[in-house]
């Protein structure tokens, strides 16, 4: 066997097909009404983070920007408020990209946190800055369960990516 079977393995080409799926079925997970809290994870920012790091040329600021005013359209929030703080965040991811794959699923999802903790952060200033009310100190365990959820989603997002390891005997690849 030529190829080892850990993280080295190879992958598929990303299938765009699958890229705006999982786009629009975390867009649908946010869009549902379950009482929004102050600490509950949001899962377009957490897939938005990882095709931006696995897809920078397909998943951009500019996308992370218009699934930005989807979400202020619908949470009635400040018209940009999570545009910008998608697409800062999104910058962060694209800028991640090389570095952030030779790291383990834990210390990927150490190195996203602070891109979270500042996504939430830009959030929570521009809501402050028009006169919004304080929503508690839970709002600091919201990027924590986003940096919790990124091993899930690694695996579950690169699942249809990953080559059989022993396919043909001959022709490993």
């Amino acid at each position: 066997m030529i190829m080892p079977r850990g993280s080295g393995q190879l992958l598929l080409p990303a299938n765009p097909v699958f890229i705006a799926f999982s786009l629009l079925l975390a867009l649908v997970a946010d869009l549902v009404p379950l009482g929004r809290t102050a600490l509950m994870p949001d899962l377009l920012s957490v897939v938005l983070v990882f095709w931006g790091v696995h897809q920078p040329r397909r998943v951009n600021v500019g996308w992370a920007f218009a699934f930005g005013l989807l979400i202020d359209v619908h949470h009635g929030s400040l018209l940009g408020q999570h545009a910008l703080a998608y697409s800062i965040l999104s910058y962060g991811a694209v800028s991640l990209h090389r570095r952030l794959p030779s790291f383990g699923l834990i210390t990927q999802a150490l190195h996203v946190l602070p891109l979270f903790a500042m996504a939430h952060a830009v959030s929570l200033a521009v809501r402050m800055l028009v006169g919004g009310m304080w929503p508690g100190w839970t709002l600091m365990l919201a990027p924590v369960f986003e940096a919790m959820l990124w091993p899930l989603a690694t695996v579950l997002l690169l699942a249809p990516q990953r080559r059989a390891p022993d396919r043909d005997a001959n022709r490993p690849l």
